[in-house]
């Protein structure tokens, strides 16, 4: 049994759609984010960085129990653990390494920064620039990408598709009428949404759309000040004085 602490973000939903494709057994725990949970001391205990997703294996090799958190360290040892989805060797393995890297260094980040000013700071014109732009490039990598490969990672489904799929979903679903670039079936993009296509309609990946559709967000029951706690601003934001530095010197540098 594989314990998940979850939410509904694309980080989290890519270890359902892990769990589900490998047919492993495992139990979710929602963590309601905006309330603070994952603040308490019991899920500090399994991640110090307060952060979802995390998994609690209780059947790992070797005995006990293991402990996994970040998304992408997850997807990896999943693979190893049942054999699947990331070759063992050679250079299709890193083939998928590095694909699946972008969509933790590049996708996910540049993808949660458009959200974030599209969605809560939509009078940042310069924020929702910039990070419209990184989106847009990375849908044109993509979609060239896939234009000379079945699948990101080379010939084969992998890790890197998981990690990647949730996202191009999430924000087709969110910004379909809003933005033209991240509307589903564009075909500005015929590679990237043959391959959605194609993963969307695997066995696995739809019943892990299934529970994961069935959490839905508790954003919408926030307050102001939940929501300022989760961003990390008005009096949550950290000043120089809260990281006991002297903003008059730069000794520390």
């Amino acid at each position: 049994m594989i314990e998940l602490y979850a939410m509904v973000s694309p980080n989290v939903q890519k270890i359902y759609l892990m769990l589900e494709e490998c047919d492993l057994d495992y139990r979710a725990h929602q963590v309601n984010i905006w309330k603070g949970e994952q603040f308490a001391s019991d899920f500090r205990a399994l991640n110090p960085n307060s952060k979802v997703p995390v998994i609690v294996d209780h059947t790992p090799f070797g005995g006990g129990t293991q402990t996994i958190f970040e998304s992408g360290a997850i997807l990896i040892y999943l693979s190893e653990k049942t054999s699947r989805f990331l070759p063992s060797s050679g250079s299709t393995r890193y083939e998928v390494l590095q694909w699946l890297m972008i969509q933790l260094t590049g996708i996910g980040p540049m993808f949660g920064q458009f959200n974030h000013f599209r969605r809560f700071a939509s009078d940042n014109a310069y924020g929702v620039s910039r990070y419209t732009t990184q989106a847009a490039t990375l849908y044109r990598l993509i979609d060239d990408r896939l234009s000379q490969h079945n699948f990101l990672g080379g010939d084969d489904y992998s890790i890197a598709d998981i990690a990647t799929f949730p996202w191009l979903r999430n924000q087709a679903s969110r910004f379909n009428e809003a933005q033209s670039f991240m509307r589903a079936g564009n075909p500005d993009y015929p590679h990237l949404w043959r391959w959605f296509d194609g993963i969307a309609a695997r066995a696995a990946v739809q019943r892990a759309l299934q529970v994961i559709d069935s959490h839905p967000s508790t954003l919408p029951t926030s307050t102001p000040d939940e929501m300022d706690r989760v961003f990390g601003r008005g009096r949550y934001a950290a000043s120089p004085d809260a990281w006991g530095m002297n903003v008059t010197s730069t000794s520390s540098l």
